[in-house]
């Protein structure tokens, strides 16, 4: 999977890209990633590009705007939940931040990442609801019968992933697998941090009209403090499902504040993409690009009551 070059910015030093994100560190021969590192420490420029990623593939063009919603978004949300578990965001403004990504970048603390996805589900839907048909239950978790897709489940389930590479799909495990992979005592503390910040969030997107039907966070050890925080974005549109709750209807696909658009017209005729077949995703049109614009910021405005200027 190709991924697009990333742009160069005085005082850092690129080191990764991802699907969506382009990381950095200080470069210390210069005099702007020196400060940044004598004031913060061992420290990661994050900045979120506007590239949209669909089926393991990133797509032309991205959606303008969209890396200020997912940065703005889990700044609004680690807020949020700062009294719930720590973060790794050290600061998201100048100097610190290279004026050319203002608004769509975080300088974090660089954590010991945990090798997985650590996902809670309130509805079924997805590859959930996939594993569900296949055998009632998921990531080892039996559900009751007769769950269809976006049905709400009795509690919210942690069903966790390992994290794959680039390019490939992550794979869902049970939490004894977790437990095999970082100890028992983490795995249950990921767990239950994890469904902390679900129902934390949840309640916040209800108030506001908004089911959040599953989302994906990760987190890490801060080597300062030893203790777990939490990393990476956090509850957008990338990373969660959000559902407008007047649309709500169970037994099929809802609505969403995401990029189901672009999905659905990759899988639609009017694409003409073999999607089974070798060949790249064909440009997305006009149309398609400006109403997953739209969703995305309809999604930031509607939770948390501000509206962004891109």
């Amino acid at each position: 999977m190709t991924v697009p070059t990333a742009p160069a910015l005085p005082g850092w030093t690129h080191t990764y890209s991802g699907k969506v994100r382009d990381l950095y560190v200080p470069d210390t021969t210069d005099e702007v990633g020196a400060a940044v590192t004598e004031a913060h420490g061992d420290v990661v420029l994050v900045v979120a590009s506007d590239r949209v990623s669909a089926y393991d593939h990133v797509l032309s063009p991205g959606i303008p705007g969209k890396g200020v919603v997912l940065t703005q978004l889990s700044l609004w949300w680690f807020e949020q939940l700062a009294d719930l578990v720590p973060h790794h965001v050290v600061s998201a403004t100048a100097p610190d931040v290279p004026e050319a990504v203002l608004g769509r970048a975080m300088v974090c603390r660089r954590l010991q990442m945990f090798p997985v996805e650590c996902v809670a589900r309130g509805y079924l839907t997805g590859s959930g609801l996939a594993e569900y048909r296949a055998s009632g239950v998921v990531t080892g978790i039996p559900l009751p019968e007769g769950l269809v897709d976006g049905s709400r489940l009795p509690e919210p389930i942690f069903t966790p992933a390992t994290k794959a590479e680039l390019g490939e799909h992550d794979e869902n495990v049970t939490l004894d697998r977790v437990a095999e992979m970082i100890g028992v005592d983490r795995a249950t503390e990921l767990r239950d941090l994890t469904l902390a910040v679900y129902a934390r969030a949840e309640a916040i997107a209800r108030e506001r009209g908004v089911i959040l039907a599953d989302t994906k966070l990760e987190f890490g050890i801060d080597p300062t403090t030893g203790q777990v925080a939490l990393g990476d974005e956090v509850l957008t549109p990338d990373s969660s499902r959000f559902w407008p709750a007047d649309q709500w209807q169970p037994g099929q696909a809802q609505p969403s504040f995401d990029k189901q658009f672009v999905r659905d017209w990759l899988t639609s005729a009017d694409s003409g993409w073999d999607r089974p077949g070798d060949t790249p995703p064909p440009e997305l049109p006009a149309a398609v690009v400006e109403r997953t614009r739209d969703r995305y910021r309809e999604a930031y405005r509607r939770l948390t009551g501000a509206e962004l200027t891109i």
